[in-house]
């Protein structure tokens, strides 16, 4: 009788070589048997060993199938280290979202529903998508038409879309003097200028705007007023009813970017609330529910609802039938707003961590992926990330935010997703160490 453990290695080694992938489906035990002319017993040992092995998963009803490969190992953090714990990145994961979007791709399984979801998608989708995304997007104080729901492939494509809609070539986008640094390659791409404009504790000021404007015509004006980036700041209500007035005032049209929104439960309702003819919604799905799977919406006012559906058409930007099909289905039954629960009691746990180990880090006081670190002197922000990944962490300096010329502040923005919980708290320990020092305690190379 042959060994079931040459057989399970014989199949390890497949696995390894790429022969076998994730997700693929091995025999039923007795067809294996057959196949390898050993007894159903043998096959049975040599199924478990392979799970044991981690290599497998069974799933009752439905087989044996070839498991994803594990991440690796978390990085020490010693010095020096060659690899990183990614505190500049921010896309996060919860342990049960796996299993729960698992569950919703049942359905795509149907041949009908497969065949569907990989023909051909536009900007706009379909209805039920629309329909979908409308309860979505949905906030206190706002719902959007379903009819004016169109689609990108990420967020980052209705932002182009949006930007490149309202922003002729040569044109002038305004923006907050620290911002969203993907703007800046937008922007950059798409020949059109960014006008830095100054912000206070509320957030963008309309007087500044309104300045901006008077200096030069500008074609919109691009905000994150919910967990603004890199601040993790909320506009209040207020400032928002006073951003839309000077908006219609001034005849602008705004691109309010609520990507990170999902996070605050009772937050202030959306600048589009206040300024529904001024307003083009940007949104998507990589933070929300996972990074792999992304759609990008953009809610234009009826006005601009064809320009905006043009950028994105002539940009090449629509989204991929299949994951608008999943996104819709698991926005359906609940599993968004599952996943979405499940992190904002992950982010606040996080946000007190950090609010507990980096002494004078601005968190929001809601949960938030990231937070912004003014930092002592005489540290620069240059020499800190340099210091910084000396020890394995990487952190994004303020530069790296700054709209226009202006000197960036002395401060990093630290994320605050993407490593376990453990290894974030030991991070932001060995940051807070390196920063209760100086420059000049750490070697240069």
């Amino acid at each position: 009788m042959e060994d079931y453990r040459r057989v399970a290695d014989e199949l390890a080694a497949g696995i390894a070589a790429g022969r076998l992938r994730p997700g693929d489906r091995l025999p039923p035990q007795r067809a294996f048997a057959r196949e390898r002319g050993i007894a159903a017993s043998t096959a049975s040992r040599v199924y478990r060993e392979l799970g044991r092995r981690g290599l497998v998963v069974g799933e009752v009803g439905r087989g044996t199938f070839v498991r994803a490969a594990e991440r690796p190992a978390v990085p020490a953090l010693a010095e020096p280290g060659d690899a990183r714990v990614d505190l500049e990145l921010s896309y996060p994961t919860v342990p049960e979202q796996t299993a729960l979007l698992a569950t919703g791709m049942e359905r795509l399984l149907r041949p009908d529903v497969l065949g569907a979801a990989l023909g051909p998608t536009g900007v706009a989708g379909t209805p039920a998508a629309r329909e979908s995304a409308a309860e979505l997007l949905a906030a206190p104080g706002w719902r959007p038409d379903p009819s004016a729901v169109l689609f990108a492939g990420n967020g980052r494509q209705a932002i182009a879309g949006a930007v490149a809609a309202l922003v002729p070539p040569g044109g002038r986008l305004a923006v907050e003097a620290l911002t969203y640094p993907v703007v800046k390659g937008i922007a950059a791409r798409l020949g059109v200028t960014l006008v830095p404009v100054a912000s206070d504790e509320n957030g963008l000021s309309p007087e500044a705007l309104a300045d901006a404007h008077r200096a030069a015509p500008l074609g919109a004006v691009y905000v994150q007023p919910t967990l603004h980036n890199p601040y993790g700041t909320t506009m209040p209500r207020a400032r928002r009813a006073e951003l839309a007035a000077a908006l219609e005032r001034l005849g602008l049209h705004a691109i309010e970017d609520r990507v990170w929104a999902f996070l605050v439960e009772d937050g202030p309702a959306p600048l589009a609330s206040f300024a529904a003819r001024r307003t083009v919604v940007v949104d998507s799905l990589s933070k929300r529910l996972a990074p792999g799977l992304s759609v990008g919406f953009a809610v234009p006012p009826s006005a601009l609802a064809g320009r905006v559906a043009a950028a994105l058409r002539s940009g090449a930007w629509a989204p991929a039938g299949f994951a608008l099909a999943a996104a819709s289905g698991w926005i359906a039954d609940g599993t968004v707003a599952s996943v979405t629960r499940a992190k904002r009691a992950d982010a606040a746990s996080r946000t007190r961590m950090a609010a507990d180990r980096l002494p004078g880090a601005a968190t929001a006081g809601q949960p938030c992926y990231f937070c912004w670190w003014e930092l002592p002197s005489p540290w620069r922000a240059d020499t800190f990330v340099a210091a910084a990944a000396r020890h394995g962490i990487a952190v994004t300096p303020a530069a790296a935010f700054a709209a226009g010329t202006a000197a960036a502040p002395r401060a990093v923005r630290v994320g605050l997703a993407s490593p376990p919980l453990e290894t974030l708290g030991r991070a932001l320990g060995v940051l807070a160490g390196i920063a209760a020092g100086s420059p000049e305690d750490t070697p240069v190379d």
